[in-house]
């Protein structure tokens, strides 16, 4: 047997990739993060198939049930939010599949920051504005940040910025990154991405903490800020398609 970590994408049923809605599908076994993951997105799991909610449940549990479709042959799929790389939590359960033997694979997911951006209708690396993204979170009660991956730290490069788990910490998000992106820096705080009931909130570094509150938004959340969702840039157009710029799929410039 072979588990199957799966991105399921932000909570759009529609954003499974072929992949992953072609093993939900085929699996007899289906556990997902139910706190997560939409229950639409494993309601195509076959008939007769154990589809178990492990949002209450702790590592050992979950590794039990695995461990028991292992014994008897069958194949699991293991549906995570997103794309499993990103805060996917799978690192811990990987090693237990080592440690058992257990077979495992990684089906990549769409992940929430790309749907933001979608559901923002807004590139995230403009040109000559900025051209990286940084894909950070606040620690919180969550585990603890290495040394020198501060907000501070990121805030300083100026670009993009996607935090997650950062709703409750919208205060010190301020404090922290005012004095490197302005008190005016546009801000979008994205809930729930991809779900029906997908809020998304337009604001600055100082008012968005308020609107935020308003909307009485406390998790699954993510935000998005730097100058790049800002729509008065000004900015150039990319040198990908300019005419007078060749390349080698387009070696002559045009005058």
């Amino acid at each position: 047997m072979t588990v199957y970590f799966i991105g399921a994408g932000p909570g759009d049923p529609e954003l499974l990739t072929l992949k992953a809605a072609r093993l939900i599908k085929a699996c007899p076994v289906c556990l997902y993060a139910g706190s997560l993951v939409p229950a639409d997105v494993v309601a195509i799991a076959p008939e007769g198939a154990v589809v178990m909610d492990t949002a209450p449940m702790h590592l050992d549990e979950t590794h039990a049930e695995i461990v028991k479709a292992h014994a008897a042959g069958q194949d699991v799929a293991r549906v995570h939010s997103g794309d499993p790389s990103l805060y996917g939590a799978i690192a811990e359960q990987i090693r237990r599949l080592k440690v058992d033997g257990i077979p495992y694979e990684i089906i990549p997911g769409v992940p929430a920051y790309t749907a933001a951006a979608a559901a923002l209708g807004q590139e995230l690396t403009v040109p000559e504005v900025a051209q990286s993204i940084v894909l950070t979170r606040m620690s919180m009660k969550s585990t603890g940040m290495p040394a020198g991956e501060t907000l501070e730290n990121f805030g300083r490069t100026g670009t993009t910025l996607a935090i997650h788990l950062g709703i409750r910490a919208l205060r010190e998000i301020e404090r922290q990154l005012v004095p490197h992106y302005g008190a005016e820096c546009p801000v979008a705080v994205i809930y729930r991405v991809g779900w029906p009931d997908q809020q998304i909130i337009r604001g600055t570094l100082t008012d968005i903490r308020e609107k935020v509150r308003a909307a009485k938004i406390t998790r699954t959340a993510l935000i998005l800020l730097g100058p790049a969702l800002s729509d008065e840039n000004g900015f150039p157009d990319s040198a990908l398609y300019d005419a007078a710029k060749p390349h080698v799929l387009r070696p002559k410039a045009k005058a």
